[in-house]
């Protein structure tokens, strides 16, 4: 990654029609975009990366929520405790993705399904989602993971982001917090899951997932993976790229599922 800091926005971003609460820090926030012409009866979550540090906010995902608002989704716009900041890390983070789904799921106007969609560490993010028994109940359809970091122990061994997965975790592999992070820990996921990769990521590179899918599939999970040529890590949340119409149609192959 390599957006300056920032500072996380209080209030909407990108033309947003509001910003809402999901807890009393300012970071635990989302915005709501909402759909152009024709809505699809569906809710897209987007939850940015940036290695689950705190100087990576969800400002850079702006373009891919209005993208898929475009699409004609309704769309939350996420934002999270991350590394570096109080409350942030393991198991802080993880909570707040609980609890930002639970806000979006009561909210009468952005309907069900839901399909959440995530970006390197936001893949992750949504992978452990995918993972949790909770997840059905919140009227998740699916996730997405774009370039997800869905393998913290690979992750941990290509010392990825300056060994950024012991910086979020505050520990390394072994403990008790790692599993309870590691989308690895808890196969087959309860949802489906949709991983898109770039051919020529170094960020993530693409030997992140293989042992996810591998073991997922394996375990029964409905998981897959799209592998673009010639992508790399921001290709898959750049909607001038052509590696959007592959992030959209996997939105859409789990957006017409019925509702779980």
């Amino acid at each position: 990654m390599t957006r300056p800091p920032t500072s996380t926005p209080t209030g909407p971003v990108g033309d947003a029609s509001a910003t809402r609460s999901y807890g009393a820090d300012p970071a635990q926030v989302y915005d709501v975009y909402p759909p152009a012409g024709a809505a699809a009866k569906a809710t897209v979550v987007v939850v940015h990366g940036g290695f689950w540090r705190a100087q990576y906010d969800r400002e850079h995902a702006v373009p891919e929520a209005k993208a898929l608002a475009a699409s004609g989704y309704h769309v939350a716009l996420v934002e999270y405790r991350r590394a570096g900041m109080p409350g942030g890390g393991v198991p802080g983070t993880l909570d707040d993705v609980r609890d930002v789904l639970a806000s979006i799921a009561a909210q009468p106007d952005l309907p069900k399904p839901l399909v959440l969609v995530g970006h390197s560490a936001g893949g992750h993010l949504v992978t452990w989602v995918a993972g949790q028994p909770w997840a059905r109940e919140r009227g998740i359809a699916g996730v997405v993971s774009l370039a997800g970091v869905v393998d913290l122990g690979a992750a941990d061994r290509l010392h990825l982001g300056d060994d950024a997965a012991r910086a979020f975790v505050g520990s390394g592999p072994g403990t008790a917090a790692w599993a309870s992070a590691d989308p690895m820990s808890t196969l087959p996921p309860t949802v489906p899951v949709r991983l898109v990769d770039g051919s020529d990521d170094d960020t993530v590179p693409l030997g992140v997932a293989d042992a996810y899918v591998k073991e997922a599939t394996a375990a029964g999970g409905d998981v897959t993976e799209d592998v673009v040529e010639g992508a790399d890590h921001f290709a898959v949340i750049d909607p001038a790229a052509p590696a959007f119409a592959h992030v959209l149609a996997a939105v859409r192959s789990l957006a017409e599922r019925s509702t779980p």
